[in-house]
This record gives C-alpha cells, structure tokens and sequence, in this order.
C-alpha cells in the first residue's frame, strides 16, 4: 500500500498519519496530545517518543542511520527476532534475525478508551522467511503511545510442529553524556559478559560506564531506571515476559567503526534491551503465542 491508501484505510483524524519517510519507507506520525511518535513500518521499529512536556526525546536515531532495503535502521527500537545475537544454528544467517530489515504490514490503528494511539505491525511467515528459518508464523507488535510508551511483541506459533526463539526489544535510549549516566535495580545481578569472552560475573552497585559495555543479565529485576544526570531525568523500564536484559555501549572503537553512527554517538546512547536471551529460550507449542512486553516512563 502506498501512504495515501494506508491513510485511507488506517489514518485517524488529528492524532495519527502516514507519510513517506526516507529511503521512501512508509512512516506513521502521531501527536495525540499526551505524546508524539514516529514509527517505522520498516522494519517495525518506533524511531521517536516525546511526551508533550519533555524537552528531549525518549529514544536515539543516528544522524547516519540506513533507511536502504536489507539493513536495519540504527536507534528506536530494531526487533530482534527469532533469535537475538549470531545465528544459533551457524549457517551464515543474518544477526539478530530477519524482522528488523523487511516492510511489515499495518494490521490496525485504534485510539483507546483512555485517549492513547495505538499502532499494530504484523509479520507472516511467508516463502521468502521459510527459506531463512523454516516454521510458520504470525509475529504482531503493538505500539500504544500516550504519558508512557508500551510495546508488546507477540509471537504465534501457526504451523503443526513447536519451535524455539529468543528475542530483544533493542532499545536505543537518547541520553545526555555516558559519563554521567547510571543504571539502577541490577545490583547482585549475575551477567556474561561478552567484553569478557562471555565470562559471568555479579554486579556491584549500579552499572556505570567507561569503556565498552556489553551485557546479558541473566535474572534481572522486572524494573529498571535509568539515571541520567546530564537530562535531568529517569528512565523507567517494566518488562514482562523476559528473563534477561541486555545492557549494551559501543563506546569509542565501535563508533568510529560503525558506518552508521557519528563517532561521539557513544556519548548519546544507551540500550537497555528487554529480551529473551543466552539461556532464557522460548518454546512454543503448536497454536500457542506468547509476548514480550516493555513500558517506558520519564520521571523528572
């Protein structure tokens, strides 16, 4: 569908529209008056969240993100689905799965009974995603933007045999400087750490941040914060359906490496990733779903 038909179709008045975003990829605007949003249909990914009173956005896009068919946009929140990390199985398949690189299909739009805009995205399986991972499929994301943002990923299992999947909400936070930034609830938190050759350690206090971070935290709290001086603000991250939280950083080697990324963006972002991850595998029976849920809030 092009933006003048899903408008059509799935536009609502004064709080929700499709417009051609870059690389021609269709976007969805929205301003409800509690918030402002932009969602990705590629890739099924949110880019921006601001609620009306905050002065920056909740999320980091890079300046130098790809919006090119087969690459993953850098920031909001990529899905990683159906696994998280390289390719279980070693056969050369992509990172992080094949979901955050294709168009998905708008499946709803809806204003609740509470004033917030919702956004459903879908996925079914299809030749082309049989070929890359054989089972069958229909994988929703709902996205409901008000005074807080809630994103549910849901998978259903639609074909005759069971089948195994890990999973990230890769959400890129915006912050203020990473030398001032913390994150809260993970203390006594076992993790491998992947700097480290993938070595478990146990957190000590708070996560701080000095050079490259990549974490999988192996039983963390349902609730997380994020601590950002420089902003002036708390994050607030409740899970559901997660076992693990990836804490990622780049820092400055990565940066510099990534052709998508400015090489000071090390500064400006954090990813604090609900996700079923390592060990935390999800097997769904014939017929069944489950969910993978993240809420965000600011607190001043």
């Amino acid at each position: 569908m092009n933006t003048e038909q899903l408008n059509t179709q799935f536009g609502l008045a004064d709080q929700l529209k499709f417009v051609d975003g870059k690389g021609g990829f269709p976007q969805i605007e929205i301003s409800n008056g509690k918030a402002k949003a932009l969602i990705s249909v590629y890739g099924g990914q949110i880019l921006s969240y601001q609620p009306v009173n905050e002065p920056a956005d909740l999320l980091f896009l890079s300046t130098k993100a790809y919006f090119e068919q087969g690459k993953a946009i850098k920031g909001g929140t990529p899905i990683c689905w159906p696994w998280f990390g390289p390719d279980p199985e070693g056969l050369g398949r992509p990172s992080h799965g094949f979901v955050r690189n294709r168009l998905w299909t708008v499946m709803g739009t809806e204003t609740t009974p509470e004033g917030d805009t919702a956004v459903s995205l879908g996925v079914v399986n299809s030749p082309e995603t049989e070929a890359i991972w054989p089972q069958a499929f229909n994988l929703t994301i709902i996205y409901t933007v008000g005074e807080t943002l809630s994103i549910e990923l849901k998978t259903q299992n639609t074909g005759s045999q069971a089948f195994s999947i890990s999973q990230a909400l890769h959400t890129y936070f915006k912050i203020g400087d990473v030398n001032r930034v913390q994150v809260l609830g993970l203390n006594g938190s076992d993790y491998l750490d992947k700097v480290d050759g993938g070595q478990q350690k146990t957190q000590q206090g708070v996560v701080e941040f000095s050079e490259e971070c990549d974490r999988i935290y192996t039983a963390p709290p349902a609730k997380l914060i994020i601590d950002d001086l420089s902003l002036d603000r708390r994050i607030h991250i409740a899970s559901e359906g997660s076992k693990t939280a990836v804490v990622w950083n780049p820092w400055i080697e990565n940066s510099v490496s990534m052709a998508d990324l400015e090489d000071t963006d090390y500064q400006r972002l954090l990813c604090v990733e609900t996700a079923n991850a390592a060990q935390d595998i999800i097997n769904i029976s014939p017929g069944e779903a489950m969910s993978l849920k993240a809420q965000y809030s600011i607190e001043r």
